[in-house]
């Protein structure tokens, strides 16, 4: 099912462009959506895709697509055409390569907000028809949610008949870690012991035979 507002956009274009014994190729995908800013300069791109072009034409939808307005056509020779009442010192089409032909507006202002949509003729007169990008000058873009990024859990072992080598492991480490503890503290107290002097150390056994 095509958009009515991209419906309504063909039925314009075709009015403009002599489609006779052309080959149609509709891209059906949704617009992109662009933020310029006030007095900047915007780049609208159209590529050819699987076609060799020769000819570009490059429409309007304004508001409420109430209104289709034809802005300008370019071709091979490098000559371009643009509507009437087009102020052609901001609207701009031109070829950037063989591959794609852009429309640059200049000094973009609230009122060129709309949907752009370009058309591109090959010598086949197979027509290649866009379904545009909306222009919305001076909207702050919506910002988006931050990505959640699920927590990592520690790994766990479930030690069963066929994974004890696995398990192993994380039951052999800490007891060596606790043997250890045990012998350094037993090396302390007898380092203890050998420092007393033998008068401190008689008097110690014997207090410890009294009681």
């Amino acid at each position: 099912m095509i958009p009515l507002p991209l419906a309504w956009t063909l039925l314009t274009v075709y009015l403009w462009t002599p489609v006779l014994g052309s080959n149609l190729i509709l891209h059906q995908e949704p617009p992109t959506v662009l933020y310029p800013k006030i007095l900047s300069t915007e780049s609208i791109e159209c590529d050819c895709g699987n076609i060799s072009c020769e000819y570009v034409y490059w429409f309007r939808s304004i508001s409420d697509h109430s209104e289709v307005q034809f802005l300008g056509k370019w071709n091979n020779a490098g000559r371009a055409h643009y509507g009437e009442g087009v102020d052609e010192a901001r609207f701009k089409v031109y070829r950037r390569n063989s591959m794609s032909f852009p429309l640059r507006i200049i000094n973009v202002t609230e009122k060129d907000a709309g949907i752009y949509s370009c058309v591109l003729k090959d010598k086949k007169n197979t027509e290649m028809w866009k379904t545009g990008i909306l222009l919305r000058p001076g909207v702050v873009p919506p910002t988006l949610p931050p990505k959640v990024v699920p927590k990592r859990r520690p790994p766990t072992c479930r030690c069963t008949k066929n994974s004890k080598q696995g398990c192993g492991s994380l039951i052999l480490w800490p007891l060596v870690g606790l043997i250890a503890a045990l012998a350094v503290a037993l090396i302390c107290i007898l380092y203890y012991f050998s420092r007393l002097p033998k008068k401190c150390r008689h008097h110690f056994v014997k207090k410890r035979r009294m009681t």
